[in-house]
């Protein structure tokens, strides 16, 4: 058994039991409303077991770590729906960002307004689906072989950075996609309730103009359509003034 400070409270749990199940232990309300956790501080996601005695915090939508973890979440649901749609098309990074997130694709294909009208169909699609989102670690010759396999040129570039350490490569599945990322994340797709994408513009990779123009997708993420609207009723009435 291992004991668990939770808050003012200490707990005893199995050893290897997941923060995700400690969370279900308190209550379904908790659950539903827990975005990632802090384990001795340390932000993860709900999915990661305890095997030693520790603290552990439940962090929601209304902590930044929550929101940027959430938002992270609806960026990858972003680029799968990309993907969905137009396979040829190249991934890059897809960070969240205040506010919101963004992905930078490489595609031959223009995403007009019409076309992320397209897009924000398949997310629904994604969300609806509730893809659980399970990370797992390759080798940096494994992780290079997997990206090689996909044909994703910018996620190879990524990882040879990283393999002169040593270190294993992080990687986050979703259904049928795979993304290159450290996390962490919200447990499944289904939790991405409300999100807008808002604009596409052009960014260079790695913001150097020396590189490929690629094309950048904006969107914002909320847990609740109340919130969403509030914050896109914002942004219409400051271009308004602007």
């Amino acid at each position: 058994m291992i004991k668990v400070k939770l808050r003012d409270d200490i707990r005893e749990f199995e050893s290897g039991i997941s923060a995700m199940d400690v969370a279900k232990s308190i209550g379904a309300g908790l659950y539903k409303a827990v975005c990632v956790c802090r384990i001795n501080g340390e932000v993860k996601d709900l999915r990661e077991t305890l095997t030693e005695d520790c603290e552990l915090e439940f962090v929601t939508f209304d902590d930044e770590d929550g929101k940027k973890a959430f938002r992270h979440t609806a960026s990858h649901i972003l680029a799968q729906a990309v993907k969905r749609l137009y396979p040829e098309t190249k991934l890059t990074i897809g960070p969240s960002v205040e506010n919101g997130f963004y992905y930078d694709f490489d595609s031959e294909i223009s995403f007009t307004p019409e076309i992320l009208e397209k897009i924000e169909a398949e997310m629904k699609k994604i969300v609806k689906e509730e893809l659980p989102l399970e990370k797992f670690e390759l080798s940096p010759e494994e992780a290079i072989k997997l990206m090689e396999e996909a044909g994703e040129t910018y996620k190879i570039e990524l990882i040879k950075e990283h393999a002169d350490k040593g270190e294993n490569i992080s990687f986050y599945k979703q259904g049928e996609f795979v993304e290159l990322c450290a996390g962490p994340h919200v447990p499944d797709t289904g939790r991405i309730k409300a999100f807008k994408l808002t604009s596409c513009t052009g960014a260079y990779w790695r913001g150097d103009s020396n590189n490929k123009m690629l094309q950048r997708i904006y969107g914002t993420a909320f847990t609740k359509s109340s919130l969403l609207e509030e914050h896109l009723t914002m942004l219409e009435e400051a271009k308004k003034r602007d």
